[in-house]
């Protein structure tokens, strides 16, 4: 990510967040951050969060007290191990390839998948088995905020990382399961939804 230029109490906002998301593994709330700096108000606070949004330092996700998603790493230090990181579960509010979600770098050629993806995401659950992709598989993912009908996606769904196949219509947005024992999720309107990225391949090992 470029260099983002906040003013001095940007970064302190920001820094509260990180360490919120560091400590309890999830955002804090406007009064919270009021608190934490000492705003007379929580509208302060959530000036600040405008700020940083514009800014791209944030994405605000409207009708959550927490909804707060960071976009900038938790940790300064770039992973310079070779090959690609592996993403296990994902907390509210923190990007998905954020190094507090790393548990190990594969030395795994990102060249041996066609488009080459950023990481390889810890797949939980079977509500994909029927298209091959099971409970401990490693899914290959190309980081993108958009997707075709019929992709296989990660999304983001009110907070919770879920992969499923993207089926768009006129009547609206559905994420199918490739396991009949499980019903279609129908994204409504007022749903917190964002596309993080589209599968490009699996890898079953036992890494």
């Amino acid at each position: 990510m470029s260099e983002i230029k906040l003013t001095k109490a940007q970064t302190r906002v920001l820094d509260v967040i990180q360490q919120s998301i560091r400590d309890e593994g999830r955002p804090p709330t406007r009064a919270e951050i009021a608190d934490a700096l000492g705003f007379r108000s929580i509208n302060a606070a959530e000036s600040h969060l405008r700020a940083l949004e514009r800014r791209g330092a944030i994405r605000l996700q409207g009708g959550a007290s927490r909804g707060i998603q960071c976009l900038v790493p938790l940790d300064d230090d770039d992973h310079d191990e070779p090959g690609l990181p592996v993403i296990g579960k994902v907390a509210a509010g923190v990007p998905i390839d954020s190094i507090a979600h790393i548990e190990k770098v594969v030395p795994v050629r990102s060249e041996l998948f066609s488009p080459a993806p950023d990481y390889l995401l810890r797949v939980q659950g079977d509500s994909m088995i029927d298209i091959g992709i099971f409970d401990g598989d490693l899914l290959a993912v190309r980081k993108s905020d958009t997707a075709r009908h019929g992709d296989v996606v990660v999304a983001r769904v009110d907070g919770e990382v879920t992969v499923k196949r993207l089926d768009r219509s006129p009547k609206g947005v559905r994420l199918l399961a490739e396991n009949q024992n499980y019903e279609p999720i129908t994204i409504a309107h007022d749903s917190e939804f964002f596309i993080e990225g589209h599968a490009v391949g699996v890898i079953r090992t036992a890494i």
